[in-house]
């Protein structure tokens, strides 16, 4: 089965009220309040490109996919690409306040030259 998997993006950008900041980039509140609580079965083009544009992310970052038990997909099936790991829930801000300085000025340099 197919899922929004919003919450990661959210947390990765530091965005503590998803719902203010879906209504505020132009998403009704209705399909924001649905979007938030996996509501939604139908998802516009035009919401998957206003979430990404604000999000700076791609279409396949915001689903997930998750087999049902009865589904059996070979290894090899696009679909398994948007399974997603389990992934720490530690945001970025915690992330770079408990590196060492010298990792943190060379993780900046190498951010910087890819811009």
């Amino acid at each position: 089965m197919l899922n929004l998997n919003l919450k990661p993006i959210f947390e990765a950008r530091g965005i503590e009220r998803p719902y203010t900041y879906l209504v505020k980039a132009g998403i009704s509140r209705a399909t924001a309040h649905n979007i938030l609580q996996s509501k939604t079965r139908v998802f516009r083009l035009d919401h998957i490109e206003l979430l990404c544009k604000v999000l700076i992310c791609e279409p396949n970052d915001l689903l997930a996919y998750t087999p049902d038990a009865q589904t059996i997909l070979p290894e090899t099936h696009p679909l398994n690409n948007l399974r997603k790991e389990a992934v720490s829930q530690t945001n970025i801000k915690d992330s770079l306040a408990n590196i060492p300085y010298k990792q943190l000025k060379e993780l900046t340099s190498q951010l910087l030259e890819k811009k």
